[in-house]
C-alpha cells in the first residue's frame, strides 16, 4: 500500500489518465474529485462490499429479488 500526504488542491495520478484531486479537508473529512475515463468504474468501498455480498447471495440461490436489488444499486451509484 502506498501512503501519501496531500494538501487541498493537490492531486495524485494513477497511470496516465486517472487523477484524484483533494477538493477540501474539513474536520476529519476529505472530499475527493476523480477524473477518469468513462469506462472506469469508481465505487465507494462500502458500496463495492455491498455489491459483492449481493452477487454472492444471488449466485447461491434463485433469489430474483437479490438480483433486482443489485441491478438497482449499480444503476443508482454508477459514479
Amino acid at each position: 500500500m502506498l501512503i501519501l500526504s496531500r494538501k487541498q488542491d493537490d492531486s495524485v495520478m494513477i497511470g496516465d489518465d486517472i487523477e484524484i484531486k483533494i477538493i477540501s479537508i474539513d474536520k476529519g473529512s476529505v472530499r475527493l474529485g476523480f477524473c477518469a475515463p468513462e469506462d472506469c468504474i469508481i465505487l465507494r468501498g462500502e458500496l463495492k462490499e455491498m455489491i459483492t455480498s449481493q452477487n454472492k447471495r444471488a449466485s447461491q440461490s434463485d433469489d430474483l429479488k437479490a438480483v433486482s436489488e443489485m441491478q438497482s444499486l449499480l444503476k443508482t451509484h454508477k459514479k
